[in-house]
Order: C-alpha cells, then sequence, then structure tokens
C-alpha cells in the first residue's frame, strides 16, 4: 500500500497540468516528492522487516500455502512506486531501485508459481483441511 500510494501521488502529479490547470501544476508535482520519498523509504523499511520475518518462519518450518500470493502485490507497488519517483525526480538511484525490486518482484512470482505448481502436482493445495489428532490440543 506504501509504494501505490507513492505511485497514485506521481501519476495525479503527471495528469496535474491538464486536470487542475497550469498554477497549481507545480505544486502537485512538488507534493508528489516530498510525500514520495519518506513513503518509499518506509516501504522500504517495511520490506526488509517483513523478509527478515518471512525467512524467520521459513526457519521454523513455515509450509507453502497460496497465501504466498499476498507476498507479491506489495513488492510490485513498490515497483510502481519507485518508478514514479524515477519518473518525477529523475535521480538515476530512484530508476535502479526500480529495476532491483522488479528482479526482486519477479523473483518472488517465480518462486511461489513453483511452489504452487508443487503443490498442485503433489496434491497438497488441493487437500482439504485435517482435523486435529487427540491430544494436540489443551483441554480440561
Amino acid at each position: 500500500p506504501l509504494g501505490q500510494s507513492t505511485t497514485a501521488v506521481g501519476r495525479l502529479a503527471d495528469v496535474a497540468p491538464t486536470a487542475v490547470g497550469g498554477s497549481l501544476a507545480p505544486a502537485l508535482g512538488a507534493f508528489a516528492v516530498v510525500y514520495g520519498v519518506p513513503v518509499m523509504g518506509f516501504a522500504l523499511l517495511w520490506l526488509a522487516l517483513s523478509a527478515a520475518l518471512v525467512v524467520r518462519a521459513l526457519r521454523r518450518g513455515m509450509p507453502f500455502s497460496l497465501g504466498w500470493w499476498a507476498f507479491t502485490f506489495p513488492i510490485g507497488t513498490c515497483v510502481t512506486g519507485a518508478e514514479a519517483l524515477a519518473h518525477r525526480t529523475g535521480p538515476v538511484a530512484f530508476q535502479w531501485l526500480a529495476v532491483g525490486l522488479f528482479a526482486l518482484l519477479v523473483t518472488a512470482w517465480v518462486t511461489v508459481f513453483a511452489g504452487t505448481v508443487r503443490g498442485l502436482i503433489g496434491g497438497a493445495l488441493l487437500a482439504g483441511p485435517q482435523a486435529p489428532r487427540p491430544g494436540t490440543a489443551r483441554t480440561r
């Protein structure tokens, strides 16, 4: 969501000259940068923290599920947000950030797609939920 709001503000600034006229358009362009840069910083912090939590969960045995597809959306919005900042500001750093995030997005897509195919072929994704085994729940 952080990347998507950066994308939205950038695109609104792009159409501002047509939508609101010449006098307000430069202010909206400046707002897109003043808003987008710190929000993209928070998005990158969120990405780093969530990646660390996912790695920890994988080390503890988190199994694959279709819920893993949810990992791809936030990365995709960060890609579009970085691209909007690159378009609006021009520094090569934002362009490379967008390219790097896109590479991460493609990696996530390939990983999740492969897990989905493995789960479908093996039948794990099509199996219904299992009842808890006796003695696993604490009861009194």
